[in-house]
């Protein structure tokens, strides 16, 4: 019951006290719903009659009792209801029946008769002359099941035109049998089998070094945060394998998240070919089925590492010991609607209560983490060098005003990253070609009257898309085949020709996406075989991870794509980084803009340059000067933080203080405003915190409806957490009109 709170029933006399996590099945109000038992409550309220449970559903805890307290956490950390927490906890259906098993055809036991099957089969044949015959399709079923005597599954049958009625008449007959037989769907046994098992290699000094520090703390069982700063490509994947190895041997889980469903399959295939088939994977892009069986292997105790994104910090694994968060800058670690969990912090918090060495890694960790690790609240380790002791890629920043200079405003390739793409195709090396910013153009404006083409839902410009596959020759879209696409409630709509507005047919596309650099350089490299990498070309399930497999294979030339191709991927023939707009985040109104902007081309600088040949990479900026991109150039981190600690400590920003971010949402932008304000009102008070706003937010208009926000800014998150459940209670008409984000990591 993820929208409702905490409820409270009685337990009759002919049931036992059900377990912490079990289900049992309960009224609420008209309904009969399935709910999650929390524990025992501390005194009954005798204003309220409380109601009496109807059913146990289970005689064991169905969410294991560390994974209920770890939810009951979140929830008062993150000012989320318990319902909606629990629920992320849960796997698909978990509230509901569900089958988690295939039928299984196979053929009956007709010895009895005293004949063998060709026999019993045309002596039955015999039998019904007068009668229905047997169907074309039920001699092909018999047909089939004779040449597999331990039966075939029914999903078989049926891809070869064999329906379940026409096993059902069969089994009506005689002639088969039909038997339930659980077989789990393992989701990614095709990436797996790319990886072959293999003996490790010697530790390089770093990962000595790193290990050595580590390996004690895992065996301490107890309590402890590390974070591993490693450069990319210094081998840090390799330390969480033998870290891994030894929690296991030790009798110990293993739980190991990373940022991007993209990463899973990879990660996972590395360490099944060391651990073989014990290990299970949990994230959003499985099918509720494959999600249903690797839930129920984990909490069957069928595996002992769990691999997954963020909701995986959930899983169902018994006494992990070790909790690795790779790539722990990464934002998509943060949830975007309740509960708004990080998966970091939750894993840290998973090691708390377990007891558990928690690792987190990345080569550009949060100004957060790494003054955690600098004020020694975590032990830091650091690894400087690649693996092979491969150089970092050389890194060339390119003045874009000079090319617009030479070339006008539409340029999207310099000439320096080009003539580095022609050098690489003729090499038979790889490229990498990044722009966060999908789509054909950002916008489209009247030359005439300035008037841009506006989302009615959202306040902001629709994008512009291609509607079809772009020509390989001329690498131009189909004429009057633009489609204009808001990007965060999905309406679209066809380019108009002429502006609505003051009805001038001068509607220019402005500002480019990924879309817009593929048709460059399908232009420029018409032989080149490329691919492109963002959320409109991997909707289908399994379209990403295939064309990362392609890369892997060196059937693509040329990768282009946004932050998705940035992150943890190892491609030992990419030589070449381009980096299209590098300026692009810094833009934004959120004080972590330079962060962002430091740690994506840091990360995706590393991706050159990881096997024998040494890499380069090219960053194109309007603003070449900036901190972020001239110290992500030389992945000159410590200079890096030391720069934007200083702002962060100025500007009283995180981790200075803590923040709340507060939006109050209307029908109007009055509406909005007034319930933000009756609600800042409410939450203010001498507390030890202060109050910013209210004030529109920067998208003052979402999903049709109208945004305020405040934020809360002090050294005591539990304070402030008070005064604001303090407030909605207070004022419960709000309650469903506004969301409370915890740490936000956006400001928007």
């Amino acid at each position: 019951m993820p929208q409702l709170g905490v409820l409270t029933y009685s337990v009759p006399a002919e049931h036992d006290m059900p377990r912490v996590g079990a289900r049992v099945v309960v009224p609420v109000g008209p309904r009969t719903l399935t709910g999650v038992v929390l524990g025992e409550a501390a005194a009954a309220d005798t204003a309220y009659t409380i109601k009496p449970i109807k059913q146990v559903v289970d005689d064991h805890a169905f969410v294991p009792a560390d994974v209920v307290k770890l939810t009951e956490w979140v929830s008062e950390y993150y000012l989320a209801g318990p319902g909606a927490t629990l629920a992320a906890a849960l796997p698909p259906h978990g509230l509901t029946a569900r089958a988690d098993r295939f039928k299984t055809v196979r053929v009956a036991a007709l010895t009895a008769a005293g004949l063998d099957f060709a026999d019993r089969l045309a002596a039955h044949r015999g039998e019904i002359a007068e009668g229905p015959r047997l169907g074309k399709r039920q001699v092909e079923a018999i047909q089939l099941l004779k040449g597999s005597p331990d039966g075939l599954h029914a999903p078989v049958l049926t891809e070869r035109g064999i329906s379940s009625a026409v096993l059902s008449k069969l089994k009506t007959l005689g002639l088969v049998t039909i038997r339930n037989d659980r077989v789990d769907r393992d989701p990614f046994e095709h990436a797996v089998s790319a990886v072959k098992p293999q003996t490790p290699r010697q530790a390089t000094p770093d990962q000595q070094a790193a290990l050595d520090t580590l390996l004690p703390l895992a065996a301490a069982n107890a309590f402890h945060v590390a974070l591993i700063h490693g450069v990319t490509g210094s081998g840090k994947t390799e330390v969480y394998l033998r870290l891994a190895d030894a929690v296991r041997q030790s009798g110990r889980g293993v739980l190991m998240l990373v940022p991007e469903i993209a990463l899973t399959p990879q990660v996972a295939a590395l360490f099944r070919a060391r651990f073989g088939t014990a290990v299970a994977i949990q994230h959003s892009g499985l099918s509720d089925g494959e999600r249903h069986d690797q839930w129920h292997r984990i909490r069957r105790g069928d595996v002992d590492v769990v691999i997954g994104t963020r909701s995986a910090v959930f899983a169902p694994l018994a006494n992990p010991g070790l909790i690795i968060v790779d790539e722990e800058h990464d934002t998509s670690y943060k949830q975007d609607e309740t509960p708004r969990y990080h998966g970091r912090d939750v894993a840290i918090m998973r090691g708390k209560f377990a007891n558990a060495l928690v690792v987190i890694g990345s080569a550009t960790p949060t100004i957060e983490s790494y003054t955690n690790a600098l004020e020694g609240r975590y032990t830091l380790v650091t690894m400087n060098t690649r693996v092979l002791e491969r150089p970092m890629a050389r890194v060339t920043v390119v003045p874009m005003r000079e090319e617009i200079a030479d070339a006008g405003g539409d340029v999207v390739l310099s000439r320096s990253l080009a003539a580095a793409m022609q050098d690489r195709l003729a090499r038979h090396e790889q490229s990498l070609i990044l722009l966060n910013r999908r789509g054909f153009a950002t916008a489209v404006v009247c030359r005439q009257c300035t008037a841009t083409l506006e989302c009615p839902n959202c306040s902001i410009s629709l994008t512009v898309h291609a509607h079809r596959s772009l020509s390989r020759r001329s690498g131009e879209a189909a004429k009057a085949d633009w489609i204009a696409r808001c990007h965060y409630c999905n309406f679209s709509r066809p380019v108009p020709k002429a502006c609505e507005k003051c009805a001038a047919p001068y509607m220019e596309r402005v500002g480019f996406g990924t879309e817009r650099v593929e048709a460059e350089i399908r232009k420029l490299f018409p032989s080149a075989r490329i691919a492109r990498v963002d959320r409109d070309t991997v909707r289908r399930k399994g379209s990403l991870v295939e064309t990362l497999e392609k890369v892997a294979r060196r059937e693509v030339d040329i990768l282009i794509g946004t932050q998705m191709i940035a992150k943890g991927h190892d491609f030992p023939d990419v030589t070449l980084v381009g980096v299209i707009s590098a300026d692009v985040g810094l833009g934004l109104a959120d004080f972590r803009a330079s962060e962002r902007t430091f740690q994506l081309l840091t990360q995706v600088a590393g991706r050159a340059g990881r096997g024998e040949r040494p890499g380069e990479a090219f960053v194109q900026s309007l603003l070449p000067k900036h901190y972020a991109i001239t110290l992500a150039t030389t992945q000159n981190y410590r200079d890096f933080y030391d720069t934007e600690i200083k702002y962060r400590r100025t500007m009283r920003y995180p981790p200075q203080v803590a923040m709340v971010n507060v939006v109050a949402r209307g029908k109007t932008f009055g509406e909005a405003m007034e319930a933000a304000r009756e609600l800042a009102v409410a939450t203010s008070g001498p507390k030890g915190f202060v109050i910013l706003g209210p004030a529109p937010a920067p998208l003052t208009k979402l999903r049709g409806e109208h945004r305020a926000q405040f934020f809360l800014k002090g050294t005591s998150r539990k304070a402030m957490r008070e005064a604001l459940q303090l407030a909605v209670s207070r004022k419960p008409s709000l309650a469903k009109r506004i969301s409370i984000d915890v740490d936000p990591l956006s400001m928007l």
